[in-house]
Order: structure tokens, then C-alpha cells, then sequence
């Protein structure tokens, strides 16, 4: 039987005690970190250099913490108290990576980091282990961690006398394939320690483990501060371009994969608008692209009508997209764990028992991990028995990757695979820059991207589809983000299939280099469409005759925005398609605040915004000048906040 604690210090006590020497901690990524406890150890760490400490983990989520007066700190502190909770607990260890201030005898390593929030940490950019998802658990075996610590949920509906049984929850992804990695390399069995946390949603099935999988069990006292959630951003016109556009290359009865952020949750919505409003959907895709219904990865891998056998979802990682997909239908095709029968539905072969076993034993929806929004949470929390049963949390092993005890039965349910991540940029040779830069600093890591892509190249009908923003930056300092060669790529063009941006759809599988050349040029902004076909001129990879079509011209900022302008003002093509954390106050904020910076980006775009708003005349929002504390302004740099702020609300209104 595990040991019970019902206090942090007293585990701090208890790992110390029966682990001499020193430490080396595993953790799990995301909100199955236990942050509490992490906390109190890194406390009495810091202050013992005789104990020294390597904490073996990934994403170390850490709320956005503006610093000073200005605009962006007086919009996000009140949020941030509201929406992450006053008592959040920060990890210590991060703030002082930070700050390039963590002693010498604590050491962390990660695989994978929160985007851009460590990029100017020199003590995590050390220490930071490229490895594939899929690697990870084995890489971390490698160091013989000594403890393994995981937050894990407790069942609300269990029954005095059932036997005891916790859930890994969120996270599935890692833990028992650490373990036996660890026992193959003939290592002791680490220390397991879980901290039990009510706000934790049970999930069942594979992720449910006895008690006794633990050596410590610690149910803390409350209050228990809130699951890190993540702010729903605002989707813009080039994010539903992009997720418009790759919503057609989705084929019913497929699976599908998704990454996080705006181009996730723009995709997700494209998908729901082509089952629920398909004549708005497609009328959305004709202002974008007339000819796109002749394109042929659309023909050959995809398609526009509603969905009528459904998807089913296997990704690392399910966030907001999938519980909007699932509500609305489009994911909804069942799998069974079971190799023989899944053959017998492939083939049309099942009989009347077969198809109603696997309505009643079928999981349409698979994950190693899950993050989100606080509703997404309660989503989970509350699903109804049937739903509950249909969502399954699997090992990274088996969710990121084909080859071992599996593969037969992952290939049957993987059928018309579609695999979207999102990269920073792509080279014209099919290369893709999706985590690092090419000064070798790392902005976030491979995940599980390599994982994907590698397994829609071993599935005869998957396609892996990359999404990325044609441009970044504003005014004077835009620049492409296709580009025709960088210092530093995630995926090689070994592996190239199909890129996504906001102008269209380059389909680069097993064509010629000259090929891919011409495709990726075509989906570049018509500012930088000419200057890539000189450079492949330069190199030989491109023929000297070529000359970009006409229509290349239509790629701009501007046509995007008046194509899409008539759905954005109906709402079929809303804000906060997947809901919003921000008052209706708020969201015009964030509106005015991000033309604002964009509008400011340059000296002297600075300077002409500047210029506008001390000169113009512009009416009061007394609601929102009062959300940022601005109603009264006192001295003159409030008083330019409050005029920059009146300029840009009016702007934006």
C-alpha cells in the first residue's frame, strides 16, 4: 500500500529521506506537474548545495507576467488575477531560469519548452534535450531518475469499498513508458509520488491506475489553485484563411491530428462550418479561391461536404478544437481495441453484433495529454457516461508512433490520416522551421511534428499538412516567412508534403525540386514571390524562362482581408470561435491593443500613431478607459495612454 501525507513538507521529508544523494526528479509536462510540490522541494533544495537536484521535465507553463505601467500590463494584470486565480502557483524554478538564476547544484533539462518563454534564458538554453516526443520517455530513462512526481485526478463517483484507483488524466503520455524504459536498462524503479488534485477531471480506461502504482500518495488541503488554462486568442483573417484552406484537404471517415494555437482553432472551426453551414462554407472558400475546388490535393486527399461517417481524433495532444468538434458531430467515428474486428468493418464484413459492440465499446477521441481553457476543463469534468467512455488517454508510444506491439491495429484505425502542426517558416525546398532559430537558440522544441510527419510518409493515405502565416512583423519590417534557405530546420525536405498558408494550398509530395519551387511560390505574399524565384534562378534549381502567373498578384494582405470582410461581419467567421475568456470589454481591448502594436512597430510608425492620437479627436470609451485605469489619466504619460488608447478603440471599433 502507498504511504498517505496530507502535507507537502512532510513528502519534501519523505522523498529526502528514502532517496540519498542526489536528486534527479522526472515530471510530466503541462498541467500533470504537480507545481506545489515542485515548489516546496526546489524551496528546501536552494537552500542545501549538498543535495544537488536535476529535474528531468517539459513544458513548465508559467503565466505571462507583463512588466511595469503600461498599456499591455494594465490590460493583462486584472485578467491574469481573474483568469489564472490570485493563488496560481508559479514554478520557482522558472522564474529563476528566468532571471539566469538557478544555483549551481539545481539543474533543469526540458524537451520541449513553452513557446518564446525561455528563448533569452541562457541556463535553459543549455540545458534544453532535442528529442522527438517519441524519444523523450527513453531520454529520460537514460538519466536514472530517482523519483518520478505526477498530479493525478481522484474518481468523484467511486463507491466506499471499490478498490482505490487514481487517473493520470491529463496526462497519460509519459509515466509507464519512463518506467520501462527504465527497467529495460536494468535501473532501480524510481520513486512514485503523486499529488492528488480535485480540480483534476477523472478520465478512466487506460489512464486509470490501482493506488498501489504509487509509493506515496499526498492529498493536500485545499484551497486548490485553479488548472493553468490557456487565454483563448483572437482568430484573424489570415488564420481562418489558413484553416479554411485546410479543412479541405480533411477526407470523411478520417482521423485527425491537431496542433494548438490560432491556426488550430481556425481549422477547427472551418471543419465544424463545413458539417453545420456547408453553403456558408463553401461560399467563404470561393471568395478565397474560386479554382479551389478543382485543386488536386483537394480532390485527391480531401473534400467539402459535411460529414457523414465522421472523424475520429488521435492526437498528442486535445485541446479546445476537439471539444467543439466532438459537440458539434464532426468527430464521431469509433475504434475498437481489437485487431480482428476493426479488419471486418474495414472490409464491409461485420455483422449486425459487430457494428453494435463498437457502438457500445468504441472510442472516437485519443490523447497523450490535454490542455486548454477553464471550460474545456469543465467539458471534461462533466461529460455524460457515453462520452466519457468514448475518450481515451494513451501513451505517447502509442499515439505518436506506428512500430511496436501495435502497429496492425493502429493502421486500421488510422485510415485517411490528416496530421496539421503548425511551423515558423518554410524553405521553397519543402524544409520546414518549426521550434529553433538559426543561431541555435530553441523557442519551444520538435514535440511530437517530426512523429506525425514521419507517420503520414509510413500511412499509404495520410497526408501531413504544415500551416503557416505567409509573413510576420508590420509596415517597414515585414519579411516572408518562405524563405529559400535557413540556418535551422525541424523537418528536412526529405520529408515535405503539403504546406498551407493564407494564400493557398502547396501540395509538395514526391515532386521535383523545381516543382516544389514553383508551388511554394505561388502561396508567397506578391511582395516576396519575385525575389524567391531569382534566388532558385541563381541556384539552378529553377528554369531561367519561368515567370510567375498573373494571378500570383492577387496574394495580398488587402485581398485577403476584403474576401473574408463579408463573413467576418455576419459572424460566420467570428472573433472567438471556441469562446472567449474576455469580457465583451476586453475583447475590444484586445482589438484596439493589437492594432495599436502594429501600428507602433517601427520608429516611425511610433511616431505617425503618436502623431494621430495627440491631434485627432476621438470619442471617450468611458468603459474601457476604465478597465485599464485610464478614466482620469494623472501626468502626461497617462495622459498619451489614455489618447493612444481612444485612437485605437476608435480605429478598430
Amino acid at each position: 500500500m502507498p504511504q498517505h501525507l496530507a502535507e507537502l513538507s512532510d513528502a519534501v521529508d519523505l522523498i529526502l529521506q528514502r532517496v540519498p544523494g542526489p536528486l534527479r526528479v522526472a515530471a510530466p509536462l503541462g498541467i500533470g506537474k504537480p507545481h506545489r510540490l515542485l515548489n516546496a522541494l526546489y524551496a528546501r533544495i536552494e537552500r542545501d548545495p549538498s543535495r544537488p537536484l536535476l529535474l528531468l521535465t517539459a513544458l513548465s507553463l508559467d503565466p505571462p507576467a507583463p512588466k511595469g505601467d503600461g498599456l499591455e500590463a494594465r490590460f493583462f494584470k486584472p485578467f491574469g488575477a481573474r483568469h489564472f486565480g490570485e493563488d496560481f502557483p508559479r514554478l520557482r524554478y522558472v522564474q529563476a531560469l528566468k532571471a539566469d538564476a538557478l544555483p549551481a547544484h539545481i539543474q533543469v533539462e526540458e524537451f520541449y519548452m513553452q513557446s518564446g518563454a525561455l528563448l533569452h534564458s541562457r541556463q535553459m538554453q543549455r540545458r534544453y534535450v532535442s528529442l522527438n516526443y517519441t524519444h523523450a520517455a527513453d531520454g529520460v530513462a537514460q538519466r536514472a531518475p530517482n523519483v518520478i512526481v505526477q498530479k493525478v485526478a481522484r474518481d468523484p463517483q467511486a463507491r466506499p469499498g471499490d478498490p482505490v484507483r487514481l487517473s493520470l488524466s491529463c496526462n497519460n503520455d509519459t509515466t509507464q513508458d519512463t518506467l520501462e524504459a527504465i527497467a529495460r536498462r536494468g535501473l532501480p524503479r524510481p520513486l512514485l509520488v503523486a499529488e492528488v488534485d480535485p480540480q483534476l477531471p477523472w478520465i478512466g480506461g487506460t489512464a486509470s491506475v490501482a493506488e498501489t502504482f504509487f509509493d506515496v500518495v499526498i492529498d493536500p488541503p485545499g484551497p486548490y489553485p485553479a488548472l493553468f488554462a490557456l487565454p483563448r486568442q483572437p482568430v484573424s483573417d489570415t488564420d481562418y484563411a489558413i484553416g479554411l484552406y485546410a479543412s479541405t484537404l480533411v477526407r470523411d471517415g478520417g482521423t485527425l491530428q491537431i496542433g494548438i494555437g490560432t491556426l488550430a482553432d481556425a481549422l477547427s472551426h472551418a471543419l465544424v462550418l463545413r458539417h453545420t453551414d456547408n453553403a456558408a462554407y463553401r461560399r467563404a472558400l470561393h471568395a478565397l479561391d474560386p479554382e479551389l475546388v478543382h485543386h488536386p490535393a483537394v480532390i485527391e486527399s480531401g473534400g467539402m461536404a459535411p460529414f457523414q461517417i465522421g472523424l475520429y481524433g488521435c492526437s498528442e495532444m486535445l485541446n479546445e478544437g476537439f471539444r467543439l468538434l466532438v459537440q458539434r458531430g464532426v468527430i464521431k467515428r469509433r475504434v475498437l481495441d481489437d485487431a480482428a474486428l476493426m479488419q471486418r468493418l474495414a472490409e464491409g464484413r461485420a455483422d449486425a453484433q459487430d457494428h453494435a459492440r463498437l457502438r457500445a465499446e468504441g472510442e472516437y477521441l485519443h490523447g497523450a495529454f490535454y490542455l486548454g481553457s477553464p471550460e474545456f476543463y469543465d467539458w471534461l469534468r462533466n461529460l455524460d457516461h457515453d462520452q466519457r467512455r468514448g475518450i481515451g488517454m494513451l501513451r505517447i508510444s502509442q499515439i505518436n508512433q506506428l512500430y511496436g506491439g501495435h502497429e496492425a491495429l493502429e493502421r486500421l484505425q488510422r485510415v485517411q490520416a490528416r496530421f496539421f502542426n503548425s511551423c515558423m517558416m518554410a524553405t521553397a525546398l519543402g524544409a520546414a522551421v518549426s521550434d529553433g532559430l538559426d543561431d541555435g537558440r530553441v523557442v519551444s522544441g520538435v514535440g511530437g511534428q517530426h512523429d506525425f510527419v514521419s507517420m503520414a510518409h509510413a500511412l499509404h493515405d495520410a497526408r501531413s499538412v504544415l500551416m503557416l502565416r505567409a509573413v510576420r512583423g508590420e509596415g517597414e519590417r515585414v519579411e516572408s516567412n518562405l524563405r529559400w534557405n535557413y540556418g535551422h530546420t525541424t523537418i528536412a525536405r526529405h520529408l515535405r508534403d503539403v504546406f498551407v498558408d493564407e494564400y493557398g494550398i502547396a501540395d509538395l509530395r514526391a515532386q521535383s525540386d523545381e516543382d516544389c519551387i514553383i508551388a511554394m511560390a505561388g502561396i508567397a505574399d506578391a511582395r516576396f514571390a519575385a525575389p524567391l524565384l531569382e534566388q532558385a534562378k541563381a541556384a539552378g534549381k529553377l528554369r531561367r524562362d519561368f515567370s510567375a502567373p498573373a494571378h500570383w498578384q492577387r496574394n495580398t494582405p488587402q485581398r485577403l482581408a476584403q474576401a473574408l470582410a463579408p463573413f467576418r461581419r455576419d459572424g460566420t467567421l467570428p472573433d472567438y470561435p471556441l469562446g472567449s475568456d474576455f469580457t465583451d470589454t476586453e475583447q475590444r481591448l484586445v482589438r484596439a491593443l493589437t492594432w495599436l502594436k502594429a501600428g507602433t512597430g517601427t520608429r516611425g510608425g511610433k511616431l505617425r500613431t503618436v502623431a494621430r492620437a495627440v491631434f485627432s479627436r476621438t470619442p471617450v470609451d468611458a468603459i474601457a478607459l476604465r478597465r485599464m485605469d485610464l478614466e482620469a489619466p494623472r501626468g502626461i504619460g497617462e495622459h498619451l495612454m489614455a489618447r493612444l488608447l481612444r485612437l485605437a478603440l476608435a480605429q478598430t471599433a
